[in-house]
């Protein structure tokens, strides 16, 4: 094969050539890199809590309060109750203060603290006995003006004791040493009405017999009562006056504070340590 001789002329001309193709290549325009797109980050939103369906003592007695007011003001409600319906779990703190001595067979207690819990000693002092009587309202001027005495067939009464107290332990103001002795208790303005239909099942029905439960002490001693008293738990669900209201007030005269109580129907019952909480006893209809 022949070879080709380059002149030097020919050689730069070459020369000249490759360099213009280079810078012509130099000159191609890049691809420039594509912005990436701003990562938006979008808030989670905080699920929706729904306030507690069943109410607590705070709760009720707010109820209680607003009942009252709107009693007062002589201005029928309207519209459903909200408050039909819903459930409820009451405690009624009891026992604050020291025991009440035993209760002897002529002793009128009974009576005088239907619809109350107590503690009192047992024989001898060697128990302690906790009792919640049912108080008869089926009689009472709050269920017979209501018109459901012929649509209820038994009305069993508890009183919500201190409804100033908020609080579901037993309150621990001192005593003003000033004061004297024991003072007198507050008449009861607060109930809840465990209502029976007629002609309804018997089941959960007291008729005048009481929730007891004796404590015991160890080996045989007395037992200590508890340093924050005890606790009736009341669980059930409220139902409704004729009128469709689940609270009913009534006063004597415009500068007294209404009786108000509620129609429930009661599903437990059960009595608590109140200092530590834990269930001494329970029923269930």
């Amino acid at each position: 094969m022949k070879s080709i001789r380059w002149t030097p002329v020919a050689r730069l001309a070459m020369a000249s050539v490759l360099a213009l193709g280079l810078t012509q290549c130099d000159r191609e325009p890049r691809e420039q890199p594509v912005d990436a797109e701003p990562i938006i980050e979008t808030p989670v939103p905080e699920p929706d809590i729904a306030p507690p369906t069943t109410l607590d003592r705070t709760a009720f007695l707010g109820a209680i309060s607003r009942a009252g007011s709107t009693y007062a003001t002589g201005v029928a409600p309207s519209g459903t109750d909200p408050l039909v319906g819903r459930t409820f779990a009451i405690r009624l703190p009891f026992g604050c203060d020291r025991p009440a001595p035993a209760v002897t067979a002529d002793s009128d207690r009974g009576v005088a603290d239907a619809g109350l819990p107590t503690v009192t000693w047992g024989p001898e002092n060697r128990t302690l006995v906790l009792s919640l009587t049912p108080e008869n309202w089926s009689d009472s001027a709050l269920i017979i003006g209501s018109g459901a005495a012929n649509r209820w067939e038994a009305v069993e009464g508890f009183w919500v004791t201190r409804p100033w107290l908020g609080s579901e332990a037993c309150p621990t103001i001192a005593r003003d040493p000033l004061m004297g002795g024991a003072a007198q208790a507050d008449p009861q303005t607060v109930g809840l009405a465990s209502v029976h239909e007629t002609n309804s099942s018997r089941l959960g029905r007291r008729d005048g017999q009481a929730y007891r439960f004796t404590v015991r002490g160890e080996d045989g001693r007395a037992p200590a009562p508890s340093p924050m008293g005890y606790r009736v738990v009341l669980e059930g669900r409220f139902a409704s006056f004729p009128d469709g209201r689940a609270i009913r007030c009534r006063a004597a005269g415009i500068d007294q504070r209404p009786v108000c109580i509620a129609a429930v129907q009661l599903d437990r019952v059960a009595f608590e340590d109140g200092s530590s909480g834990s269930v001494l006893s329970e029923w269930r209809p």
